[in-house]
């Protein structure tokens, strides 16, 4: 393990690369392949299973398992960010989380209707490693850079996971659509599901083994106690979450950032979150196998696109402030939205795509730099990071319950996506009451 300097060009770029490690989950099981295999599943019959004693839509059931696994990692991060804050371990737990996140991918190889129980459990697995992870990830930011350094870092972070997770893909991808230049034996759709598999368990390789090069460089933590795990130290997580929580009220920029970012980052990731489900259902594909392909170069289009975004983005909170710069994002996040109810042929989807892509990268880069450059002079970011990362997945939980229960009610998700633009236009609002502050505005 390497000690270095905060700031030093080294630590930064570790910090960066867990992007290039672990992005490739939000890539491939997230967005592309696994929504396109999970759908597949479905081909010979309708999009309705019984499940849990109901008879569920298919993606209103993953919409439904997604909020459950958010709704436990907001309940449980608070708890150990403030643990890992206080005994300086949080590398220890950010580890843990990345290994269960990793095997649960390999583990969804595995997934099939019959034993429908076991796959979710993966999938719901999967989410809660890879989440959880974030949140001490997240908060090694204001640890290990100064504060001119943070967007700059932060976008880097997310530039090395797009151009990471779409090597990746393409690698899946020609595995996909040619099977039999990788040795993958059956018929075309059979030979297409085999491939889509081993891209699960490519992922979670992937992740722990380019994971190891951040572990070595980041420092294990800031100790603010004795190491010994007991209850108090348990018990400890409420208490800085009290504390940070009473630290909030009298800050009031980031309480007000907080507030918008609540809002509006519960349309964005829910878009996310759903947005090949809702070209696989909504979109007039030709064949499936164009579907297939359509979809990821899609996805394609979208990490690659999210690279130059990013990089825009950067470079215009830097000229014009963060909070006006994430508010014209809103702003065309909302239109989005709204124009997602009227497309239904390939181009369109492309074109969304496209726009998507601008924005995607960019909203989220700044709006973790915006938030590290809120937080008061303090070494428990940890604690104040969590509550970065409540705001973010209690937001997830509203979006994918209201896209499910649109989805299942209406068996169609358009009304959900136009809904999620409300969202933006409230955290526009928000935004706007923000109090200006020289680094910000």
């Amino acid at each position: 393990m390497a000690d270095l300097a905060k700031g030093s060009k080294k630590l930064l770029n570790a910090w960066a690369f867990y992007d290039w490690a672990n992005s490739v989950y939000t890539l491939t099981i997230a967005s592309a392949v696994f929504p396109i295999f999970f759908e597949a599943l479905f081909s010979d019959r309708d999009h309705y299973i019984d499940v849990f004693g109901l008879n569920l839509k298919n993606s209103a059931l993953i919409s439904f398992v997604t909020a459950a696994a958010f709704l436990l990692v907001a309940c449980m991060s608070p708890l150990l960010s403030g643990i890992a804050d206080y005994v300086g371990n949080k590398k220890s737990f950010m580890k843990f989380f990345c290994y269960l996140g990793a095997l649960s991918c390999m583990g969804l190889y595995w997934f099939n209707l019959e034993n429908i129980y076991i796959g979710l459990a993966f999938y719901f697995l999967g989410l809660i490693g890879y989440w959880g992870s974030l949140v001490f990830y997240n908060s090694y930011l204001p640890d290990i850079a100064f504060v001119e350094q943070q967007d700059k870092v932060s976008a880097k972070g997310y530039s090395l996971g797009y151009i990471g997770s779409v090597i990746l893909l393409i690698i899946n991808l020609a595995m996909i659509m040619k099977p039999k230049l990788f040795g993958i034996t059956g018929t075309e759709g059979e030979a297409a599901m085999k491939a889509m598999r081993y891209s699960f368990v490519m992922v979670g390789v992937w992740w722990i083994l380019f994971s190891q090069y951040t572990y070595y460089f980041l420092p294990k933590g800031n100790k603010n106690g004795d190491s010994k795990m007991t209850q108090h130290v348990v018990f400890n997580g409420f208490r800085e979450l009290k504390k940070v929580w009473f630290l909030l009220q009298q800050n009031i920029p980031l309480k007000r950032y907080l507030g918008s970012f609540f809002v509006y980052s519960m349309a964005v990731q829910t878009v996310m979150l759903v947005a090949t489900y809702f070209g696989a259902q909504e979109i007039a594909w030709s064949s499936k196998a164009e579907s297939t392909t359509g979809l990821i170069i899609c996805i394609l289009i979208i990490q690659l696109v999210a690279v130059l975004g990013a990089f825009l983005t950067s470079r215009a909170s830097a000229k014009f402030g963060n909070i006006p710069t994430l508010i014209v994002i809103n702003c065309i996040w909302a239109v989005i939205c709204g124009l997602a109810f009227f497309i239904t042929l390939p181009i369109h989807f492309y074109v969304m795509a496209t726009i998507v892509g601008l924005v995607m990268g960019g909203i989220q880069a700044l709006s973790r730099s915006t938030y590290s450059k809120l937080l008061p002079e303090t070494k428990d970011t940890a604690s104040f990071f969590s509550f970065f990362d409540v705001a973010e997945k209690i937001g997830i939980v509203i979006g994918m319950l209201v896209y499910g229960i649109i989805d299942q009610i209406t068996g169609s998700p358009r009304l959900a996506i136009v809904f999620l633009a409300a969202f933006f236009v409230v955290g526009i609002l928000l935004l706007k009451r923000v109090p200006k502050n020289s680094a910000l505005n």
